[in-house]
């Protein structure tokens, strides 16, 4: 079996998760009890006192780039959310945490979208801006404002393109602006933290939301409704594989063709007979499809067209352990490639720069 196939590994996720102080409540494991002693109060006080973020000490140089999203929404005349608020607005009261005589924050709109919405065009503009804003003197990190949607796809597209030191940190909320329980504001403080944060460095795009400083590589949308609605399935450290130069993704297409018990072969075929480049395939399990999907799948693989196997199941790994026609370890060795911790949409930005950039699509999913 290629090392770029299907790989068998124990796994753990949740690893390539950084906490930052005062948004990730501590755990307790102990046996609970109705009463504590004034010594555990006391031990308990010091360690809040130690997680504090001194948000006044906080210092550089970012730049937010605004997009929309929910962050940027509050209702129209007919209730219905729209992206509307500048990003100067959205800075303005969290602002007011820092010290502005050692933190420099400049906004620049990007677009007002929602991310449903977005296009590879819009990728690509996301994309040229944060390479042009990371060659100014001066810049030490970059926040991107986005919709929820789809900003694990933009995150894996700016990670994949970032040969930089900056911390590159995109963050958004799951409630609108004018939501008297909006999560934006305490995002996009976690957001600048983690920019600032000298820790990041060197280490590509984040994720910060509901608490959590998520590596790009592995993240993904878990929840459409709770404030904590992203995790990653990275575990340790994270394979990064070299930043590939700039290039422009719009025109490339590749297609997410989900398979189910039944799916006809046609689904793939039809795909490529219209246009698709290249496939990722959104299997079952650890990576697994039926038998007539499979042979169009093999069909497809056996012509140098590029395909990659990931999964609908959030967790775990994609695996090639499975035999038969469909099964992950047969698909493996007709040169189907796996995505190990990444999920459709990511896989999909992946082989889209592989080709736009004339890369060979394995060296980007190697092997956790």
């Amino acid at each position: 079996m290629s090392s770029h196939g299907f790989s068998r590994r124990h796994f753990l996720a949740g690893s390539a998760l950084v906490t930052a102080g005062g948004f990730l409540a501590a755990c307790n494991s102990g046996a609970s009890s109705t009463t504590e002693s004034s010594a555990s109060t006391e031990a308990k006080d010091k360690n809040k006192d130690k997680d504090k973020v001194d948000y006044k000490s906080i210092s550089g140089k970012l730049v937010m780039l605004a997009t929309g999203g929910t962050i940027a929404s509050q209702k129209d005349a007919s209730g219905a959310l729209v992206p509307t608020v500048s990003g100067e607005e959205l800075l303005k009261k969290v602002y007011e945490k820092f010290d502005k005589d050692k933190l420099s924050i400049e906004v620049r709109q990007v677009s007002q979208l929602d991310s449903s919405a977005m296009t590879l065009k819009d990728t690509d503009g996301i994309l040229s801006q944060v390479h042009d804003t990371l060659k100014e003197d001066g810049v030490t990190g970059i926040i991107v404002s986005h919709g929820t949607d789809s900003m694990e796809e933009t995150a894996i597209a700016i990670d994949t393109f970032l040969d930089a030191d900056q911390p590159v940190v995109l963050t958004g909320s799951m409630f609108p602006f004018d939501d008297p329980d909006t999560d934006g504001p305490d995002n996009l403080t976690l957001a600048v933290t983690a920019a600032t944060d000298p820790k990041n460095k060197g280490k590509g795009a984040f994720i910060a939301f509901g608490g959590k400083i998520l590596r790009a590589r592995g993240a993904y949308k878990m929840d459409a409704s709770s404030k904590d609605g992203f995790d990653t399935n990275a575990s340790g450290e994270i394979k990064r594989p070299k930043p590939l130069p700039l290039t422009k993704l719009d025109g490339t297409r590749v297609d997410i063709i989900a398979a189910y018990p039944g799916a006809p072969g046609e689904l793939v075929i039809a795909a490529i007979d219209s246009g698709a480049k290249g496939l990722v395939i959104e299997g079952m399990g650890s990576g697994n499809v039926g038998g007539d999907i499979a042979d169009a799948i093999v069909e497809v693989a056996e012509k140098g067209i590029p395909v990659v196997m990931s999964t609908r199941v959030d967790k775990g790994l994609v695996e090639g352990t499975y035999g038969g026609a469909g099964g992950g370890a047969t698909l493996a060795e007709k040169g189907v490639i796996g995505s190990g911790i990444l999920r459709p949409g990511q896989s999909r930005i992946l082989v889209v720069a592989a080709l736009a950039t004339g890369t060979d699509v394995k060296e980007l999913f190697p092997q956790e």
